[in-house]
């Protein structure tokens, strides 16, 4: 899959700066948390991708994917989960959220590529 708009969500501005530098070239919204992310969801239809942390205030990743199953996007949209929490438990919890993938902190940009990759476009 390429791409055409991502949207990350992350409550660190590292991260964040960190998928600006790996997908160059790719048009990118950055959001702190799940409720930033559906703000700009609303206004961004055509985003096909989401970069996703499970750990963050306000609303968390789980919640989030809860908002857009409730919306009927999923399992329209990919969400590829980023989170440091590898433990078995949650990543199941995050794949039965629906969320497509999971990768954890730390990663480097060709596993990021190769994750978005290995998704076949909606």
């Amino acid at each position: 899959m390429q791409p055409k708009k991502v949207l990350a969500v992350d409550d660190s501005k590292l991260m964040l700066r960190m998928y600006e530098v790996m997908l160059r070239g790719t048009p990118l919204l950055l959001a702190e948390n799940g409720q930033q992310a559906l703000q700009l969801l609303e206004q961004n239809p055509d985003v096909d991708l989401v970069l996703l942390d499970i750990n963050m205030p306000v609303m968390n990743g789980l919640e989030f994917l809860a908002a857009l199953g409730q919306q009927g996007r999923l399992p329209g949209l990919p969400v590829i989960v980023v989170s440091t929490d590898g433990e078995e438990a949650q990543i199941e919890k995050g794949l039965a959220a629906g969320a497509v993938a999971y990768l954890t902190k730390p990663f480097d940009a060709e596993r990021l590529r190769a994750a978005i990759a290995a998704l076949e476009a909606p």
